[in-house]
């Protein structure tokens, strides 16, 4: 218990030091109103990616409804904030997302995570659009095609970075916590972790949920940032593009879905202004990578402050028994 103590204390301060480099970079003018929207998207891409890895990844599953999850957050904090402008009206919506986010992760999620490979794909596919279809569809609560207009701006470059960090918190102890360890022996041998009385359903199940309310936060954040909600943006294609970013980092690597989020936020924003040369530079990027690195860019290395206090504290105890 003191150990992760002490590790989830490192973390923090290197979240600190970073945060207090960014506040300088903002208040110095370094980052301008356009690089303020790249590091906000690439934030939301952490909180995206480092989900979705929590059920590709560690869990094994392969999803493509992140989109929808995502959808539910954005309508329920932009319903929520249009009925009541006010910073404890956008939270009400974003617990409100995470919340119907979870039952319905919960409910699909039962029946659907007993099916397999491009099976589970297809099913999740599916439950992706319904949510999109049932949004265009319900126009007294949704507007409707038309979406949500005139959202405050109450996401900032703070609130995404204090959520992205408590993102890769919950999910790097879940990992490393007793049912982490069981959702990885799910991964690695279904039959094999049901055999030793594992309850494979129960634990692919608790990721996925815990998946799909990451996404629903991060679609709140999205839709207090871009202040308009649509329901063309979540469809198929959403859940492609985070696929993508897992994919590029290492299926397994919570720091290779960090590390993806930033390369291709950073990639985007030197290739803004190359139009439709900048999808095909894009694109070739990815392909490059998927052919010289098939595992991703760290594949399932992951950076350890356990390791690194492990090293420091091993040369104290060195010094220590040379000095007695």
């Amino acid at each position: 218990m003191k150990k992760n103590l002490k590790y989830n204390l490192t973390w923090l301060g290197l979240a600190a030091l970073v945060y207090v480099v960014l506040l300088v970079l903002y208040n110095t003018g370094v980052i301008t109103m356009f690089t303020d929207r790249i590091i906000v998207n690439i934030g939301i891409n952490i909180i995206l990616a480092v989900g979705l890895n929590l059920i590709i990844g560690f869990s094994g599953q392969f999803s493509l409804g992140h989109a929808g999850f995502m959808a539910i957050g954005a309508y329920s904090g932009a319903i929520m904030s249009i009925n009541n402008p006010t910073y404890g009206g956008f939270f009400t919506g974003l617990l409100l997302g995470m919340v119907i986010s979870g039952v319905v992760a919960l409910v699909v999620g039962v029946p659907t995570l007993r099916l397999k490979g491009d099976y589970l794909a297809i099913a999740t596919l599916g439950i992706s659009e319904i949510i999109r279809i049932l949004i265009v569809n319900m126009r007294d609560i949704t507007n409707g095609p038309t979406g949500i207009f005139g959202i405050l701006q109450f996401t900032t470059w703070e609130t995404v970075y204090v959520f992205a960090v408590l993102t890769i918190l919950v999910v790097a102890n879940f990992v490393h916590s007793g049912p982490g360890r069981a959702t990885l022996a799910v991964r690695e041998d279904e039959i094999a972790a049901e055999s030793m009385g594992v309850n494979t359903t129960k634990y692919k199940v608790v990721a996925f949920v815990l998946g799909a309310i990451t996404a629903s936060i991060a679609g709140t954040l999205f839709a207090g940032y871009q202040q308009s909600v649509f329901p063309k943006d979540y469809g198929f294609m959403k859940s492609i593009d985070i696929l993508i970013i897992v994919v590029f980092g290492g299926m397994g690597s919570t720091t290779g879905a960090v590390v993806s989020a930033i390369v291709l936020g950073v990639l985007n924003m030197f290739l803004q202004d190359f139009g439709y040369v900048r999808m095909i530079v894009y694109a070739l990027a990815l392909i490059i990578i998927m052919i010289f690195k098939p595992s991703g860019l760290l594949g399932t290395w992951e950076f350890s402050v356990k390791k690194i206090w492990q090293k420091f504290t091993k040369g104290d105890d060195a010094d220590a028994s040379i000095n007695s």
